[in-house]
C-alpha cells in the first residue's frame, strides 16, 4: 500500500472511531431505538436507487440484517442510552471477534486452531478484567446488553461467509438496512410510546440530525466506499489490521470530548482484549508475511540491479561507448 492509502485507511479508522461520539450526541434527544431507525432509514434511502442488487443470496443477506445491523446497533444504542461509556463501548464491541470463533466452532462445527483458541482465552480474559472493573457509574446491564451487541455481531458475521465475494460490504450495508427501519420504529412505539416517539418525531433537534447524518452518511455510506475501494485494490490480510485502531480513536475521541478517562484497569483490559482479536484474526501473522514479502521483494531488486547494465543504444542501433 503506498501512503496515500495507508492515510485512507486511516482516515476510515477515524471516521468509525469517532462514531460512538455521535451516537452518544443523539441519545441525549431520542431514544434508541427510534434512533436506529432513522439512521439505517437514511442508509438505505436514497442509497438503494445507486447500490447494484445483490443476486442469489438475498434471503442470507436480509438474515445478516437482522443480526449484524438491528441486533448489534438496537443493542449497542440502547447499551449506550443505558450508561456503556462511550469509549469503552468500543472496546468491547470489538470481542465480536473472539464471538465469531465460537459460534462458528458451535453452529458450522469449524474447529478452531490453537491460535484462535489462544486469542479467545487472550481476549475473554480482558473482558473479565474490564468486567471486574466497573465503577459504579456503569451499570452492569449496561455492560451486558454491550456483550450482548457484539454476540449478534458475531453471529452476523457466520452467517455473512455463504454469501460469497460477489456482494460487497457496501451492497451487504444497504440492502440489509432494509430490515431495520420499521421493526426497530415498531419496537420504539411498543417500548417508548407513541407519545414520546410523536414527541421526538415532531421535535427534531441538532443532536439528533448530527447524529443521523454522520452515522448513516458518513460512517456507514462513505466509510464503507472508501473501506470497500481499498479492500478491491489491495489483500485483505494489509486493509483488515487497520480496523484494530478503531477503538483506541474511540477512547481517545471520549475522552477528549467527553471528559470520559478510562481507569487503569480498563486501558488493561482493553490492550489485552484487542490483543487478544489480533491473536485470533491472525493480524501478527499476516503482517509478518507480509515483512517477508517485502524483504524478498527488496533483495530480488538489489540482486538485479547488481547486474551490469547494458550500454544505451543510439539512434543508428549501435549501443553507444
Amino acid at each position: 500500500m503506498r501512503p496515500v492509502h495507508q492515510l485512507l485507511a486511516l482516515l476510515v479508522v477515524v471516521l468509525w472511531g469517532v462514531n460512538f461520539l455521535f451516537i452518544d450526541f443523539g441519545l441525549r434527544d431520542w431514544p434508541p431505538l427510534l434512533l436506529v431507525a432513522a439512521r439505517f432509514t437514511f442508509v438505505v434511502i436514497p442509497a438503494i436507487l445507486f447500490v447494484k442488487y445483490p443476486r442469489g443470496r438475498f434471503g442470507r443477506i436480509l438474515l445478516i440484517g437482522v443480526f449484524m445491523s438491528a441486533g448489534q446497533f438496537s443493542l449497542l444504542y440502547t447499551s449506550l442510552f443505558l450508561g456503556m461509556p462511550v469509549g469503552l463501548s468500543s472496546i468491547v464491541l470489538q470481542i465480536q471477534a473472539v464471538f465469531t470463533v465460537v459460534v462458528a466452532a458451535l453452529a458450522l462445527r469449524e474447529v478452531p486452531s490453537r491460535r484462535q483458541i489462544l486469542g479467545v482465552l487472550i481476549g475473554l480474559s480482558g473482558l473479565a478484567v474490564i468486567a471486574l472493573s466497573l465503577e459504579a457509574s456503569t451499570p452492569v446491564v449496561a455492560f451486558v446488553v454491550c456483550l450482548a451487541a457484539a454476540l449478534s455481531w458475531g453471529i452476523g458475521n457466520v452467517i455473512a461467509r455463504g454469501v460469497g465475494p460477489s456482494v460487497n460490504g457496501l451492497q451487504m450495508t444497504v440492502w440489509s438496512g432494509l430490515v431495520v427501519p420499521l421493526p426497530m420504529f415498531g419496537l420504539s412505539l411498543l417500548i417508548d410510546g407513541p407519545a414520546e416517539v410523536v414527541q421526538a418525531l415532531t421535535h427534531p433537534t441538532w443532536n439528533v440530525v448530527a447524529s443521523v447524518v454522520y452515522t448513516a452518511g458518513v460512517a456507514s455510506l462513505i466509510g464503507y466506499v472508501i473501506w470497500n475501494s481499498l479492500l478491491a485494490r489491495f489483500p485483505a490480510s494489509q486493509v483488515a489490521p487497520f480496523t484494530l485502531l478503531v477503538p483506541p480513536v474511540g477512547v481517545g475521541a471520549s475522552w477528549l470530548v467527553l471528559g470520559d478517562r478510562p481507569t487503569t484497569p480498563e486501558l488493561i483490559g482493553g490492550a489485552l482484549l484487542i490483543l487478544g482479536v489480533a491473536v485470533t484474526t491472525g493480524v501478527f501473522t499476516t503482517l509478518l508475511r507480509g515483512l517477508r514479502r517485502g524483504g524478498r521483494r527488496r533483495h530480488r531488486t538489489v540482486v538485479e540491479c547488481d547486474e551490469p547494465a547494458p550500454a544505451p543504444v543510439g539512434a543508428a542501433g549501435v549501443r553507444e561507448g
